[in-house]
């Protein structure tokens, strides 16, 4: 091995050529020898020589002077101080290695909050989005950014595809695996729509929050209650445009809005599907289509005394307190005739 490949194995363990000049005379320099005399016998400044015996000493190659005339360091023996080095050194990456472990599956999130913040919100803190790709594109890259909680509202119309560039229901299961709080309200309207209910019995089972309302106000999705989105909603033109909120006096009355509407909403549970008569189906259809215990008991050729019984079995199997409830719960598990 030459010299230059020498070098190169000591500068990887960071030590340089002055620090092994001195590291080498420490090992032969008598005991009362000082840094003055040091310097001197190797042709070094006074101040370079005192650098390197601090890094002599941080990478663990000398101890500090004992109590007797000794004025130098004392050199710890050379395999010592490079087996403790090497080991050191191991420490050094495995901890950097876990750091950009952890960098890397920050990446997407990252760059989703350098990309939210750099496009230009306007003078008033709103941005206009226009085309269904754009608008997509900015809904998942700030899910993608959530840090603590997704909120969204969600009512007819909807595109032909995606509900205007709303997040399909499978997507938000992402943020929840990454610990992020979802909670989402949806327009009873929109239940009718072919598979909806499907997709959202999905997402409950995954973990996100859920709840039914009635006339929900506009369509938004906020994220870490500092931004929102309000997609758009005109259904002649459902992708014209979309609103990207950051001003803090807009948010502080979106937020606000979403919690009040959550508030007034009907929780759907994420209990396991359970079986269901034809018999119960009916009921339940009965129920769904709005009408009353007279009513359905005439139907059903029974006593209105045993429709109401029978609702308050259906009731406790599917966990609920209201009619309302219990509807929602039998259209997600899909045990409504068609």
């Amino acid at each position: 091995m030459d010299q230059s490949d020498q070098d190169v194995r000591w500068q990887a363990l960071g030590l340089g050529s002055a620090e092994l000049r001195v590291y080498e005379a420490l090992l032969n320099e008598p005991e009362h020898g000082t840094r003055a005399a040091l310097a001197r016998s190797l042709g070094l400044p006074v101040r370079r020589v005192t650098a390197a015996l601090d890094v002599l000493a941080g990478r663990g190659f000398t101890l500090p002077p004992g109590q007797g005339a000794r004025k130098l360091p004392s050199p710890v023996a050379p395999a010592t101080a490079l087996r403790g080095l090497i080991h050191l050194s191991q420490a050094d990456l495995l901890h950097r290695s876990a750091e950009l472990e952890e960098l890397t599956g920050s990446v997407d999130r990252m760059a989703a909050q350098l990309l939210s913040t750099a496009h230009d919100t306007g003078a008033f803190g709103i941005e206009t989005i226009r085309g269904r790709e754009a608008i997509a594109e900015r809904v998942a890259g700030l899910v993608v950014s959530a840090t603590s909680e997704v909120a969204l509202l969600d009512r007819p119309p909807y595109a032909a595809s995606a509900p205007d560039g709303m997040p399909a229901p499978l997507n938000m299961t992402d943020p929840v695996r990454r610990g992020v709080r979802v909670r989402a309200v949806v327009d009873r309207e929109g239940l009718s729509f072919q598979g909806r209910a499907r997709g959202l019995d999905e997402l409950a089972a995954h973990g996100v929050q859920i709840r039914v309302g009635t006339d929900l106000p506009t369509k938004l999705i906020t994220v870490d209650r500092r931004v929102t989105l309000l997609p758009p909603t005109d259904a002649a033109d459902p992708t014209a445009s979309a609103l990207l909120v950051s001003d803090s006096l807009l948010s502080h009355a979106l937020v606000p809005l979403f919690e009040a509407v959550w508030e007034h909403a009907t929780p759907i549970g994420s209990e396991s599907h359970g079986q269901v008569t034809e018999e119960e189906r009916e009921l339940l259809t009965m129920l769904a289509s709005g009408l009353k215990d007279e009513a359905i008991a005439r139907r059903l050729d029974v006593h209105v005394h045993t429709v109401r019984r029978r609702i308050s079995r259906l009731m406790q199997a599917l966990n609920v307190e209201t009619r309302f409830q219990a509807g929602v719960q039998a259209t997600l598990r899909g045990w409504l005739t068609n």
